[in-house]
């Protein structure tokens, strides 16, 4: 078993993951909110190419490692570095244009626009056209416009919304709005994913599909992922190691196999009768 202590060193890989370098690191992060400590010695590594799992009961901190590693959040104490770059103090705008990309549980898409144009929205911070050059789509603005929306249709095929491209993004059943929400963030070509509950409220069939295009991206794209789910299904079956919170403190850091029997997890999610 790897190292469980809260707040501890990183723990060594425990997969066949390339264990040199990490592209995220997190050290010691503590995040408070007046008197409440959100995260309390938080560290963690994701390798290049791997998909990390953080789980926990409610209230553990996953949603504020996102915060944190995104710019939304500044947490006192701790360092976060990503490819060689410090994340603490950036601003979110910054951290995406560094490589970092985001799904949100509560989608946040455009309902009147088409997938298409949801998918462009995530090209945004890509650009480099002006506003006068833009609209009178000419020279190099119609160049670029062209190579961003050849890029998105290569992400339109990858999640097979071939059929769906002009539809509008409400009219969508609650399954293909996940998915282009995925989409979305795989338009800003990110080198580090971070998944926030992908299939919170699908149904199985739903599920199933979206670990399968997890799966497809990750393997095509050669992406870092660091997911958070409550579906314990999904996270056993896709991640290369897990790390398990609860109140703020990492609780076990390992394969999925180890952490599933780690007794303190066990606790955690069941209570001291299991």
């Amino acid at each position: 078993m790897t190292d469980q202590s809260p707040g501890g060193a990183p723990e060594p890989t425990a997969t066949g993951v390339d264990d040199h370098e990490p592209l995220l690191a997190l050290r010691d992060v503590t995040l408070r909110f007046g008197g409440v400590t959100a995260l309390d010695g938080v560290s963690l590594e994701i390798a290049p190419g791997e998909l990390h799992a953080v789980i926990g009961p409610n209230g553990a901190g996953k949603t504020s490692i996102f915060n944190c590693i995104n710019g939304v959040y500044r947490p006192q104490v701790g360092s976060i570095t990503f490819d060689g770059h410090e994340l603490i103090g950036q601003r979110p705008a910054r951290i995406a244009r560094l490589g970092v990309a985001r799904t949100f549980q509560n989608l946040g898409l455009f309902v009147a626009l088409s997938v298409v144009d949801n998918l462009m929205l995530g090209r945004h911070h890509l650009m480099r056209t002006g506003f006068v050059s833009g609209a009178l789509w000419w020279g190099r603005a119609r160049r670029e416009e062209i190579e961003h929306r050849e890029a998105v249709e290569r992400i339109v095929e990858l999640l097979e919304l071939e059929a769906h491209r002009h539809r509008p993004a409400g009219l969508l059943p609650y399954g293909l709005q996940k998915r282009l929400e995925l989409g979305r963030a795989l338009a800003m070509e990110p080198k580090l994913l971070l998944l926030d509950e992908p299939v919170a409220g699908m149904n199985l069939e739903e599920t199933e599909d979206m670990a399968r295009y997890l799966m497809q991206v990750r393997r095509e794209l050669d992406l870092a992922m660091l997911l958070v789910e409550h579906e314990m299904h999904l996270v056993m079956d896709l991640a290369d190691r897990v790390t398990a919170l609860d109140f703020g403190r990492r609780l076990a850091s390992g394969t999925p196999a180890e952490v599933q029997a780690d007794e303190q997890v066990i606790q955690a999610y069941l209570g001291g009768a299991a």
